[in-house]
């Protein structure tokens, strides 16, 4: 199915759409702030940033050469780089953190600092799967490979009835694929879609950007490690791996369960590409919340435990994410419309495990499960 033929009916429930908008904005309007990065949101940008590149400097310092504590700074700086991944560059890039496009997109390339490529993310995320969550064929989160089945449309193959088991491995590896391979590949796939050109973007500007940026994160994760850190060179590799397993490993487990999930749809355009569903609706219907009430959780992964209303606003910086996720449960209940939340993250990733073996064991999923 193409993207550009894919069209949601505004005519469902439009009502719900005006309405939770009218009442988003008086909530800004009333309190007189910006739906931008506040105090908070700065403090904790300048947070994630030494996260990630505090245990880095004490790593090429040398002060350090005891393995086992050389291991546990590249296992924090993993911790930082999947914070800054979910706290900061996502804001950026969704230009919700500031006003400034400038200063979206200089913030936003901290993620071509993590290994990844900014651009290709707002093509794949903002444009792809904010559009069209949880449409197979175009929403390429649920699109990782044939080692996993995310969608019930998707073939079913033997080895999928272990999924549940090796999933969690292969969602480990995201960012390993992700500084190694992911991101020439899917430039090149966006180029023959036409999805830069839609962007009004240029093929040969982003290849040399991105190469650029691969050359200085090479350069300082790999490179500068190995000439001036006073250690075995194994400990030097196993910390890198370390730290590029556990910042996957986070980022899955956050972003997984907001979506495939027993209670999310998986809806299918028609011939002519249409979906019979307002977008708005479309997001509730496919996305799920969890763990509401855990404060430092949810700093922590940057309000994305609050997946509904950064699917309903993503231009809004995720700081406020939870006093608006009130008036979105509650618009949703006077239309009589889905708003799925798990109490807690243990819960949403036992249901995603649950999910991951029953899109395993049956073709077509039988109901609620």
């Amino acid at each position: 199915m193409n993207f550009q033929t894919i069209r949601f009916n505004p005519t469902t429930t439009s009502d719900f759409t005006k309405i939770l908008r009218k009442r988003v904005n008086a909530y800004f309007k009333t309190k007189d702030i910006s739906r931008h990065a506040n105090g908070k949101m700065k403090f904790k940008t300048i947070f994630m940033i030494a996260l990630c590149f505090v245990p880095y400097g004490f790593i090429v310092s040398g002060m350090v050469s005891t393995p086992w504590a050389f291991i546990l700074l590249w296992a924090v700086m993993g911790m930082g780089v999947a914070g800054i991944g979910l706290s900061v560059m996502h804001d950026a890039n969704h230009d919700a953190y500031s006003k400034n496009k400038r200063v979206n997109r200089m913030l936003g390339y901290f993620l071509n600092l993590m290994g990844g490529n900014s651009a290709n993310w707002r093509m794949q995320h903002n444009v792809l799967h904010h559009s069209f969550t949880n449409v197979d064929g175009v929403d390429e989160d649920i699109t990782v490979g044939k080692l996993v089945r995310l969608s019930p449309h998707q073939p079913r193959l033997k080895i999928h009835r272990l999924q549940h088991i090796y999933a969690w491995f292969l969602y480990s590896l995201m960012t390993v694929q992700w500084v190694l391979t992911k991101d020439y590949v899917q430039l090149h796939r966006y180029k023959k879609m036409g999805l830069i050109e839609g962007q009004n973007l240029s093929y040969s500007k982003l290849l040399t950007e991105m190469l650029l940026f691969k050359v200085v994160y090479y350069g300082y994760v790999v490179v500068i490690p190995f000439l001036v850190v006073p250690i075995a060179w194994y400990w030097i590799a196993l910390g890198i791996v370390v730290m590029l397993v556990i910042s996957g490993l986070v980022l899955s487990a956050i972003f997984q369960p907001a979506h495939v999930m027993p209670s999310a749809d998986f809806p299918i355009p028609d011939k002519t590409g249409n979906i019979d569903n307002d977008w708005a609706v479309h997001q509730l219907a496919t996305t799920t919340n969890f763990a509401p009430k855990s404060t430092i959780f949810s700093w922590y992964v940057g309000g994305l435990n609050f997946q509904i209303e950064h699917h309903l606003f993503p231009n809004i910086c995720h700081i406020h994410y939870k006093e608006i996720s009130r008036i979105v449960k509650e618009t949703a209940n006077e239309f009589n419309l889905p708003y799925y939340s798990e109490p807690t993250f243990a819960m949403a990733l036992i249901k995603h495990t649950r999910m991951l073996k029953n899109l395993g064991k049956f073709d077509h999923l039988p109901g609620q499960f």
